[in-house]
């Protein structure tokens, strides 16, 4: 009988490389019963949808995607979606200037801002977020409590208007915009300074050439079925990286710890954004599968979004002009939808690399609880009533995918709450109070 691996199990190299695993049968051998850890991701876009295409159509099991969520498809048995769920929390508190700004800050903590100057725009989200909550309440063996990506989240730094995630009133955490900063803090541990990994990465030497050795020496130590895994992930690190260092302006030839600038203009150019959506994605996906971490999030730039022009779809005006064309204007309706359809694709792409991931009887994403959330409902109207969410994965059977659901104005921390019970954490309210009824109904 083979011994157990150790829960968390890193491969060791040349010069303090560490490159972790992904979660093996081997490592819960003789524990009665292999049973994978939940996950949760929050996926965020912004300035709201086009209700009458995203919606589905037929009943709450025999439905059809709008022209938006088309993309999802190949995972409509393990959706839900979900329709005329209200952000009532965001119409209380502090006011502002700017109606995205209230959405944001309530999206994940469904708590009033707090001001933080005399503006109308200082303010801040006023309480943690669910996330990060849910992270401090199921933090055990793993690396890092959350991973928070970004695709351009960060290019004005942090204030209410891009900052989703909390770890307390005026708390913001920071997403990684860069792909290969990332990936060199998750996959590759180098004891040494910044120069020391500059001259590895110039060289192009894998990280996963230098833990050969641990590597050989582990795989007579585990399964055939491990010995699969095991390889379709490496496989998936060195293209990762390869994919990195080969994507100049934006992979570790330029965007090197020592000098930020070097990327900074290609990191933030829109037409970088289905680049980096694809790198940050396989690197959010790995770190679960490597059970690094339980709780991650992919934030798509800011609320408002006020200079993003998607170039690549043949768009000449920001997407936040096009989110107040009129619904008569026709052409812009239809800018908007083909914006959203490309966030679904992202979606999709996440989910897509999640269910290739086994795991006991399932897959990654029948394990892991994945939202999708914006901070207005509709962008022409500001609204943050009938929101869009959709929420997929299964989170270790809890959720009854493969339907569509429309509520009635149930408020949206009520979601928050079901999303605390899914990973294990059954309290009785999240956020204000005064806007929870307990978790939302109907979704297990």
């Amino acid at each position: 009988m083979r011994r157990a691996l150790p829960r968390r199990t890193f491969l060791r190299g040349a010069a303090g490389t560490a490159v972790a695993l992904p979660w093996l049968q081997a490592m819960d051998a003789g524990a009665g019963g292999v049973t994978p850890p939940k996950r949760l991701v929050a996926f965020f876009t912004n300035n709201g949808t086009v209700h009458e295409a995203w919606r589905p159509t037929g009943s709450e099991t025999d439905f059809n995607l709008g022209p938006i969520l088309a993309p999802l498809e190949p995972f409509k048995s393990k959706l839900l979606v979900l329709a005329g769920i209200d952000m009532e929390s965001s119409y209380h508190g502090p006011g502002s200037g700017d109606p995205h700004m209230p959405g944001m800050a309530h999206m994940l903590t469904g708590t009033e801002m707090v001001d933080t100057g005399p503006g109308q725009y200082d303010k801040m989200g006023g309480g943690i977020s669910v996330d990060q909550f849910i992270a401090q309440q199921i933090a055990a063996d793993t690396k890092f409590e959350s991973l928070l990506f970004g695709v351009q989240a960060r290019q004005y730094g942090a204030h209410a208007w891009n900052s989703m995630s909390y770890l307390g009133p005026n708390m913001p955490t920071d997403p990684e915009d860069d792909p290969s900063a990332a990936f060199d803090r998750i996959f590759a541990d180098v004891a040494g300074d910044a120069g020391e990994l500059a001259v590895r990465r110039a060289q192009r030497h894998s990280v996963l050439d230098t833990v050969k050795a641990d590597l050989d020496a582990l795989r007579p130590k585990v399964g055939a079925e491990d010995r699969v895994r095991l390889d379709q992930h490496l496989d998936a690190v060195r293209s990762l990286e390869q994919t990195i260092d080969a994507d100049t302006g934006v992979g570790g030839n330029c965007a090197l710890p020592d000098a930020p600038d070097n990327g900074a203009g290609s990191l933030y150019a829109p037409a970088k954004v289905p680049a980096l959506y694809r790198m940050q994605t396989e690197l959010l996906v790995m770190s679960l599968a490597c059970d690094l971490t339980r709780v991650a999030t992919l934030q798509f730039r800011e609320a408002l979004g006020g200079d993003m022009t998607f170039t690549w779809l043949g768009h000449t005006e920001t997407h936040h002009d096009i989110s107040h064309k009129g619904d008569g204007d026709a052409v812009g309706r239809q800018q908007m939808i083909d914006i959203n359809t490309f966030f679904a694709e992202q979606f999709a792409y996440m989910l897509e690399l999640m269910d290739a991931v086994p795991e006991g009887d399932g897959t990654l994403l029948d394990n892991t609880a994945v939202l999708w959330c914006n901070e207005l409902s509709r962008g022409n109207a500001h609204s943050r009533t009938d929101m869009a969410y959709v929420l997929a994965g299964g989170c270790g059977g809890y959720f009854r995918t493969g339907r569509w659901l429309n509520y009635a104005g149930e408020n949206h921390n009520d979601l928050l709450v079901s999303l605390c019970h899914a990973m294990g954490v059954p309290v009785a309210t999240f956020g204000n109070p005064a806007y929870c009824t307990g978790p939302l109904t109907g979704l297990t």
